[in-house]
């Protein structure tokens, strides 16, 4: 399932009709095979990157995090990734009865993960946690996903085009709100004193 990747940045409307034409395949395999790679991208980016490179932020000097936090912060980012990308697959099999689509819930985790790819690569940077890199790269990564979503939805799911487009403009605002949540634990967590030690 890796090798669709590639297709989905270098010619995403075919890769899209290549993809609902495989297979259908568990869950458990699509977990193994694609997701919980992808997922380690930015994991272990950001491991190296905040124990090696740090945080820079302006003229300011980097700040590093010790070894045992910048693990505990990689970790729990890579189980976010999993289980944003399973809600995600979740409401995109409830949402599809409303467009007479019946995929399997596994087929819905897999189009969650093939539209969040760009979001799974663009965390390289994190290999150079600099503000600017970051928001350039994430910003990127995050309209690249979106033009996957609209472009690929309405394929994957054989619905017309009108269809797809609200049925996509649905998912983005809950995977807005995912997000939110995700960050909003991440705040509330460190407040209870779980926080990262920064290395002077």
């Amino acid at each position: 399932m890796i090798h669709h990747v590639v297709g989905l940045f270098t010619h995403p409307d075919q890769e899209w009709q290549d993809i609902r034409g495989d297979r259908e395949v568990s869950l458990g395999r699509l977990y193994f095979t694609h997701t919980l790679i992808l997922a380690l991208v930015p994991a272990i980016a950001a491991f190296i990157g905040t124990t090696r490179t740090g945080w820079v932020i302006g003229e300011r000097p980097a700040v590093l995090l010790s070894g045992g936090d910048a693990l505990w912060m990689a970790g729990m980012s890579y189980l976010a990734m999993l289980a944003g990308v399973a809600v995600m697959g979740m409401f995109i099999h409830w949402m599809a009865r409303t467009y007479d689509a019946y995929p399997s819930f596994a087929r819905c985790v897999a189009f969650a993960t093939y539209t969040a790819t760009p979001l799974f690569i663009g965390g390289l940077a994190a290999l150079y946690p600099h503000l600017w890199l970051g928001m350039l790269t994430g910003t990127a990564a995050i309209c690249y996903t979106v033009y996957l979503l609209y472009v690929g939805l309405p394929t994957f799911m054989n619905v017309a085009r009108d269809d797809g487009f609200l049925f996509a403009s649905s998912v983005l605002a809950v995977g807005l709100v995912v997000l939110v949540a995700i960050m909003a634990l991440t705040v509330i967590i460190w407040g209870l004193g779980v926080g990262p030690v920064y290395v002077p």
